[in-house]
């Protein structure tokens, strides 16, 4: 597929790896349930799942509604449209826009039930028009239902770390690799406390936040480290074989290389998500 974001969801996210795939499954679903659970779909609502990517909330959503139920996939690539399409295998209830999520202009106001999204703010440069377009194109009563990681955690705690390991003989190494990837300054640029002054600056009402975070919790080992190598940590970002490249000397590369492959270190998770739920305010009564 030809974008970046298509690039990354569906081979350098994982180095289309099927062992580092399936690893992933397990929490992606978790953070689907998480964003479909809290908004609260009755059978025939209209969903907008904005920054669709290759559909994961989006047909999970028609797994739950009935059949006067639609959901609208919309997203910026339109190489991941082209995706969903093909698994929506002409379901009528499914209907495609490309569009940011600072800018639905296309889709009309006061015209849907339900906003979701799932890991999309961190790539937008506008996060507070974001939250404008999801109150405009909400119904009143309509809720948002949105899920973010807070990159600025690790960040503050763990910066560098990049695979979890704490500290090794090769930190010097990872350091610079780590510099060669960097962060794009969207993902790191607002925590929990920045997802709800946003949803009540665009005039959202009985927001919710549910915020965790682990600091240096045991998680698997550390293992397959040539697949490891093969993945990107965003859309954005060189894969870890690109960046090691760029930033190490051949020796350095064999240091690198010889340590990667030979430890046994379990890895330790450092790590922070939010999930934010709110409600566009019902049309007042008449008379």
């Amino acid at each position: 597929m030809g974008d970046v974001w298509a690039k990354w969801l569906l081979t350098r996210r994982d180095g289309d790896s099927g062992t580092i795939r399936a690893r992933h499954a397990s929490s992606l679903d978790a953070f689907r349930d998480g964003v479909l659970d809290r908004a609260d779909l009755r059978t025939d609502d209209v969903l907008l799942d904005v920054g669709c990517g290759t559909g994961l909330i989006g047909f999970g959503a028609l797994d739950r509604l009935g059949p006067d139920g639609r959901v609208i996939f919309s997203d910026i690539s339109a190489d991941l449209l082209d995706v969903c399409r093909r698994t929506a295998a002409q379901d009528e209830r499914c209907s495609f826009v490309q569009a940011a999520a600072d800018d639905l202009a296309t889709v009309r106001d006061s015209s849907v039930d339900v906003v979701t999204t799932r890991s999309v703010l961190i790539y937008c440069a506008r996060k507070q028009a974001a939250f404008a377009e999801f109150y405009r194109v909400l119904r009143p009563g309509g809720r948002l239902s949105i899920f973010e990681p807070i990159n600025r955690f690790p960040m503050l705690y763990r910066p560098g770390d990049l695979f979890g390991l704490g500290r090794t003989p090769v930190d010097d190494l990872l350091a610079k690799v780590a510099r060669r990837v960097g962060d794009e300054a969207t993902l790191v640029d607002f925590d929990e406390r920045d997802l709800l002054t946003w949803a009540a600056a665009a005039g959202f009402e009985a927001i919710e936040l549910d915020y965790r975070a682990q600091l240096d919790v045991p998680a698997e080992p550390f293992a397959d480290w040539q697949s490891v190598k093969q993945t990107a940590p965003n859309p954005l970002a060189p894969t870890y074989r690109e960046a090691i490249a760029a930033a190490l000397t051949p020796d350095e590369c064999e240091r690198l290389e010889s340590h990667m492959t030979t430890t046994e270190a379990r890895s330790r998770r450092t790590m922070a998500t939010a999930y934010l739920r709110a409600q566009k305010a019902d049309a007042p009564q008449k008379g």
